[in-house]
């Protein structure tokens, strides 16, 4: 079995405009999410996927693994698909990909390789993500963090910006009381994708799920795909702004 990630490294960004071409102590994000991949040991290669020919040249500086893709695609999902269709036509050969984020600079490589686990272990899985623990009143209730359900067997049941499930029998006032009725994850935006898959999901229409909560995933769960889950005790620090890589930068100092 080989196992790829893709990169996708969308230059426009309305509230941090070429953020992947950010200098981050001498190197550019881009680089330094690359960098974090190619120390995954469960991954085959890693490419990475962009639309500006900007990103492209300065990619080049330290990788041949990149390719130029169109500017249209909505999801970084519909970008690596079209990248997947590219290194078919190179003669690469995968079985899974794994998306990772362009915005995340410190991801850990152990987690990335928690989420190849489960295509190793199971070959025959369609979608894989990854959650991890939510263990503050504030995260839990923030609807910018997205949350998790899944069942005995770890299979997504349902992703929302609410907290999920609602504890009917505790005070919503009572933030914390939540936290202690019940164990709550929010969602890792990573996924991995059996290459067949993939060019399904992409091909599918908007649903009503994805359209009310803004997130694609629901989609897949609305036409039947299935998406297992890992739990991780790593938390995702995405880059959204130039406030959060400030910040971002200074917990890691």
């Amino acid at each position: 079995m080989k196992i790829i990630a893709i990169i996708p490294a969308r230059y426009a960004s309305s509230r941090f405009p070429a953020k992947v071409l950010a200098d981050i102590n001498g190197k550019t994000m881009i680089e330094r999410v690359f960098n974090q991949a190619k120390k995954a040991t469960k991954l085959n290669d890693v490419f990475i996927a962009t639309d500006n020919q900007l990103v492209f040249d300065k990619v080049k500086e330290f990788t041949q693994n990149v390719l130029m893709t169109d500017s249209s695609h909505i999801s970084g999902t519909d970008r690596i698909a079209e990248a997947a269709l590219l290194l078919e036509k190179n003669k690469v050969e995968f079985d899974f990909i794994i998306n990772i984020q362009g915005d995340e600079p410190f991801i850990q490589p152990k987690q990335i390789d928690s989420l190849a686990e489960i295509l190793i272990e199971n070959n025959a899985v369609q979608l894989a993500t990854l959650v991890s623990q939510i263990k503050d009143s504030e995260t839990l209730f923030d609807t910018n963090v997205v949350k998790a359900i899944f069942d005995v067997n770890h299979k997504a049941i349902y992703f929302s910006r609410n907290p999920i499930p609602f504890v009917r029998n505790e005070d919503k006032k009572q933030k914390d009381a939540w936290l202690s009725a019940h164990t709550f994850y929010r969602h890792i935006g990573m996924y991995a994708y059996q290459k067949e898959v993939l060019q399904q999901i992409t091909k599918l229409q908007p649903s009503k799920l994805e359209l009310a909560e803004s997130l694609e995933q629901l989609r897949w769960i609305e036409n039947n795909f299935s998406i297992q889950v890992a739990i991780t005790p790593f938390e995702s620090i995405g880059i959204d702004t130039p406030e959060d890589l400030k910040k971002a930068i200074s917990s890691k100092n």
